[in-house]
């Protein structure tokens, strides 16, 4: 994999409201009227990460960046207290860790009875996932809470030079979550992201189980669906692929509709299943399969 040292350059500011698909000013606070946007989960989220708000690893320096803000409930005002997120990023040479103990560059926190949430790690860098895609930096992000939607994003930065090169970032709906960075008065990088979280169309555990399980795809491939609060998680060849929502009449949907799933259910009691995949060159992928080991 080629590395790129990635220094982050860009104008000081002081706030920013990044989450908000529009906000207004109440004369006292901000206020937004549409929920996070949605990115993909990609391929190294690891379930388990540990309680901690320092994502740096002992003995590693470099310059601090604090990560943080407000997660709000639907109404994009009411602060959400004790609500569980979860962040996950490249360490300085663009890998993720995958395999260790210590869930390197892996956190996760509740927030606060005021809706608080902080991190503090390393600013990430690009990585380049083949010759013609050099990811630009990102953090990943999982909020989960009893009484809203799960979310599964991710936080770009203003000035990254790889950001109109990726289908992730380049995005329309990822617009608002391309963050400026500002310095605190120690010099350390800042970066405020403020979380609206959207209202939840649950699907009942009786009617999920009808559906997680191992399937054998007409591609040879096996894909596992398991149930994982109100998300159906995907695996394909036991690797984390995506997360996704329901959306109604068994169709299901990742971040930025990259990844849908369309379950048929048989007769004879079992499944199929309809599994499309936008590539980054822009292809669909679509396959089928059916369902041979119920959990």
């Amino acid at each position: 994999m080629d590395r790129r040292k990635f220094i982050e350059k860009t104008s000081l500011m002081a706030f920013s409201i990044g989450a908000f698909g529009s906000i207004s000013w109440n004369g006292r606070s901000f206020e937004g009227n549409a929920p996070t946007t949605t990115d993909i989960l990609g391929p190294f989220y690891r379930p388990g990460a540990p309680i901690r708000s320092n994502l740096i690893p002992p003995g590693i320096s470099g310059k601090a960046m604090h990560f943080g803000g407000t997660i709000f409930q639907k109404d994009g005002k009411t602060p959400l207290s004790n609500a569980m997120i979860e962040v996950w990023q490249s360490d300085p040479n663009g890998d993720y860790d995958n395999t260790s103990d210590d869930f390197l560059y892996r956190a996760a926190l509740k927030t606060t009875k005021d809706g608080k949430y902080q991190f503090k790690t390393l600013h990430p860098v690009p990585y380049r996932v083949s010759d013609s895609l050099v990811r630009p930096a990102h953090i990943h992000i999982r909020v989960s809470s009893d009484d809203h939607q799960d979310l599964i994003t991710q936080v770009y930065f203003k000035g990254d030079p790889n950001l109109e090169g990726d289908p992730s970032s380049a995005s329309k709906d990822s617009q608002n979550r391309i963050l400026p960075v500002s310095q605190n008065d120690s010099n350390e990088n800042v970066v405020l992201f403020d979380i609206v979280l959207d209202k939840s169309y649950p699907l009942e555990q009786a009617a999920f189980k009808k559906l997680t399980g191992l399937y054998q795809m007409e591609d040879r491939s096996n894909i596992e669906f398991t149930m994982e609060d109100d998300l159906l998680m995907v695996k394909v060849n036991g690797q984390f692929q995506e997360a996704l929502v329901y959306k109604g009449n068994n169709h299901f949907e990742g971040g930025l509709s990259m990844i849908k799933a369309d379950f048929n259910l048989l007769p004879d009691g079992n499944v199929e299943v309809s599994f499309s995949n936008d590539f980054r060159d822009g292809d669909r992928n679509s396959v089928t399969g059916k369902r041979f080991l119920k959990y």
